[in-house]
């Protein structure tokens, strides 16, 4: 006389899947970021030209905010018999 039911989780595979886009996205904004920097004796301007400045954090902001969504996104859920 035990009831089957089921256990109904924050997160389902979709939400996961999202989760490593988003920080895969993250991620390829960091790698856009980096380059070589300056030293003590050389100045490199290049690392004030618009990908480091502008496309990057763009990039990482869009991953943020996927990543806001994966953990927003409600599964859907199935619809249950009585």
């Amino acid at each position: 006389m035990s009831e089957n039911k089921t256990q109904v989780f924050a997160f389902d595979r979709i939400n996961f899947i999202l989760l490593a886009i988003g920080m895969a996205i993250v991620i390829a904004g960091f790698i856009l970021m980096s380059g070589s920097g300056s030293n003590e004796t050389q100045f490199n301007a290049a690392i004030f030209d618009a990908r480091h400045i502008k496309v990057a954090p763009l990039v990482c902001l869009a991953g943020y905010l996927f990543i806001i969504y994966a953990i927003i996104r409600r599964p859907k859920t199935a619809a249950t018999k009585d």
